[in-house]
């Protein structure tokens, strides 16, 4: 026999950091945070500028940190075990690269998905994108017909769905059920700052202001990735839009019934992308 599961009384959720240590260290600076419970992420969390400092930062929380693998920590760990030969993030090989064995090992072993039992929201169900893939296309305008679709094989239990992918925050009921995505920590879409959750009794919504400048600075002066001065001042700075980001992302949600087709840019020359 099993005892009851534990309910948590605050949970601290960060999405999509994307190797952005000094964002990453504002949020966890955040007196929320130090006192959460648990801290779930969400996935995406190394494809940038500074993975490795980023693992390691988080794993120094211990066993307070819930990790979630993203489809950009996949295709880091299938890139450098060969199992592709290109990651369509320009910065995806970098950070590749840039990791150790052992990190690789750690993010292979990630899971998709998790259970928690939180106050307020009951059984809350933790992913990258959608419970059932983790580069699907979910959208705060996305069709009711679309989430039933995504959400599907989620058991009757689970109240509350907790997801990321597309760096831009949202509270949505559909089908009885609230969704919750809470924006990217590392690269904001539509405004700037470090993006984040705290769920318990209820879903509050966070950003937390960070030296932007600075962080530019620092990314520029610690980071080897060649074109790092303007990805750094793309991303930090919140250079797509909400709009723009919307419409990137809005023919892959299924609105027109055709497949996903390019998401993220490959032509480091063309300026600021969506990069999910």
């Amino acid at each position: 026999m099993t005892g009851p599961e534990t309910e948590w009384n605050r949970v601290a959720v960060l999405s999509d950091i994307h190797g952005v240590l000094p964002a990453l260290e504002a949020v966890l600076a955040e007196p929320d945070v130090s006192a959460a419970d648990r801290v779930v992420l969400t996935g995406d969390i190394t494809a940038g500028p500074q993975p490795g400092p980023v693992m390691e930062a988080l794993r120094e929380l211990g066993e307070r940190v819930l990790w979630l693998s993203g489809n950009a920590d996949r295709e880091l760990v299938e890139y450098r075990r060969g199992a592709r030969t290109g990651i369509p993030d320009p910065i995806g090989p970098f950070a590749a690269d840039a990791l150790t064995d052992a990190q690789v090992d750690f993010l292979a072993a990630l899971p998709r998905t998790a259970t928690l039992t939180v106050r307020g929201l009951g059984r809350v169900l933790f992913c990258h994108a959608t419970p059932r893939d983790d580069e699907e296309i979910v959208l705060a305008d996305s069709a009711p017909e679309r989430w039933a679709e995504v959400l599907s094989g989620v058991g009757p239990d689970v109240a509350t769905v907790v997801c990321g992918h597309t760096h831009m925050p949202y509270i949505r009921l559909t089908h009885g059920r609230l969704v919750v995505n809470p924006g990217s920590v590392g690269m904001p879409y539509g405004r700037p700052g470090a993006h984040w959750c705290l769920l318990g009794p209820g879903t509050d919504l966070r950003v937390t202001s960070y030296d932007i400048p600075a962080a530019v600075a620092r990314l520029r002066a610690e980071c080897a990735y060649p074109d790092i001065a303007r990805w750094a001042d793309c991303y930090l700075n919140a250079r797509v839009t909400d709009t723009e980001a919307l419409a990137t992302f809005g023919p892959g949600d299924g609105r027109a019934r055709h497949a996903r087709t390019g998401l993220r840019g490959n032509d480091s020359d063309q300026g600021c992308v969506c990069s999910a």
